[in-house]
């Protein structure tokens, strides 16, 4: 079978793929616990519900920043760990040591609501961003330059699925450490041990999982890739193109990828903002985060991402991974769907058990969210400033979430603030999102 793509790009072993596709795994382990178990820290430390908000206003203003350099300096780069891996190398220690810090934000005798403590805790999430973006930047850029069209809905699908059950691991910790027997409350202001040991649970596997890929991908050489990409690759060139140039010479697909993005993650951000405080109402009807029932809810919600992670996993696996190239916008718009309908139904299942249904759905979405956009944008890309474009088309995830955080000081109350309601505005989201998959010019699409 020919497996080289019109850029002669050559086919790669199913080996290659895993080693450069792994190290997600640990990778999304920090995000994972990130996105199920900020909202519950802030609001053990003492935060206010209708300010959080502000807190998630934090990382994705990181990835922003940090991503698009990423790819800039890497495009240029080349030494003998690498062109990517180099990033990877000095990003993984860094973000281990923080995702030790985050959860002892309460610890230091700070005071419980005291700024100082919720200061603490906005610096180690912005760090613990910071670093994570760091981690996770090199493989999705090694994606694009070393897999062809015809391996590449294998290779994202992969890469999403090792994510996921990463993200099942990280957030099924804190319930599986409770059922043994380890406490999952703590003084006020506290951070449980179940999360606690969490955390430092993902630091470890960070470290193993990106070492792994670091040690086992070998990346082409600067001749080999340019005549694989069929350009010259200017490395250490110091009139490379800035980010403004390349902005605005990218193509329309970036562009028209990034209003679909937008919805997307706009939806996104106000599940991790408040499905804990959702579920906690819904089902366990408790809104004080000291409760044994918010805590139970937060723990929930965890099983709950485990779900929602394999599901993304199966869906990849059977579905995604096995569609052809020139059927991308389909499943992207079909994914985006299937989201907004368990959006709407978390907002009315007052049952736990049952919302096993939705967050089913909303882990075909996210599968779509996190594999589809970059498989399209990559089909316009020459590989010359793949990495800056890649670190570019981060922000249409970054700039959103900030958006939201922003709106939600308007949104919140005008639902009544109501956390259970804010679903209903993110199901609306993920539909605008499928619907603006209409407008993206998709080259194999459209063959």
């Amino acid at each position: 079978m020919d497996r080289s793509n019109s850029t002669g790009l050559p086919g790669l072993k199913l080996s290659t793929i895993f080693a450069m596709t792994f190290g997600f795994f640990g990778t999304n382990m920090a995000f994972s616990l990130q996105s199920s178990q900020l909202g519950r820290i802030f609001q053990t430390l003492g935060a206010n519900p209708n300010k959080l908000g502000f807190f998630f206003i934090l990382p994705p203003l990181a990835g922003m920043v940090i991503q698009p350099l990423i790819g800039k300096y890497s495009d240029r780069t080349w030494n003998r760990f690498g062109r990517r891996m180099p990033y990877l190398l000095i990003g993984a220690p860094a973000a281990a040591i923080v995702l030790v810090l985050l959860p002892n934000a309460g610890s230091f005798g700070l005071g419980y609501g005291s700024v100082a403590a919720l200061f603490f805790g906005a610096i180690a999430t912005l760090f613990m961003d910071l670093t994570s973006n760091v981690c996770m930047q090199p493989f999705r850029m090694i994606l694009g330059d070393m897999v062809n069209e015809n391996q590449k809905n294998l290779a994202w699908s992969w890469q999403q699925s090792f994510s996921n059950l990463g993200g099942v691991l990280a957030s099924i910790i804190p319930f599986a450490l409770t059922a043994v027997g380890i406490s999952n409350t703590a003084s006020k202001g506290e951070v449980p041990s179940t999360v606690k040991i969490a955390f430092y649970t993902a630091a470890a596997i960070l470290l193993i999982t990106s070492f792994l890929t670091i040690f086992k991908v070998h990346e082409y050489d600067p001749v080999t890739y340019a005549k694989y990409h069929g350009n010259s690759l200017h490395i250490n060139d110091e009139k490379s193109p800035g980010f403004l140039k390349l902005l605005r010479n990218a193509p329309k697909t970036f562009w028209e990828a990034s209003l679909v993005q937008f919805f997307s993650w706009f939806a996104i951000l106000y599940l991790w903002t408040y499905a804990t405080g959702a579920i906690s109402l819904n089902v366990w009807h408790t809104s004080n985060p000291s409760s044994a029932g918010y805590q139970a809810a937060g723990n929930w919600y965890g099983v709950l991402t485990c779900v929602m992670s394999i599901s993304a996993v199966i869906w990849g696996i059977l579905v995604q991974a096995k569609t052809k190239p020139n059927t991308r916008k389909f499943w992207y718009s079909f994914g985006l769907l299937a989201g907004a309908l368990g959006y709407f139904m978390v907002y009315f299942i007052h049952n736990k058990w049952l919302l096993f249904i939705p967050f089913c759905l909303i882990g075909i979405a996210y599968l779509a969210i996190n594999t589809q956009p970059f498989s399209i944008l990559t089909e316009s890309l020459n590989g010359e400033n793949e990495g800056t474009y890649l670190g570019l088309f981060n922000c249409s995830i970054c700039l959103p979430q900030i958006c939201a955080s922003i709106a939600s000081f308007w949104i919140f109350p005008l639902v009544g603030s109501s956390m259970p309601a804010m679903f209903l505005v993110g199901g609306v989201s993920l539909i605008l999102g499928a619907t603006s998959v209409s407008l993206v010019h998709s080259k194999l699409s459209e063959k």
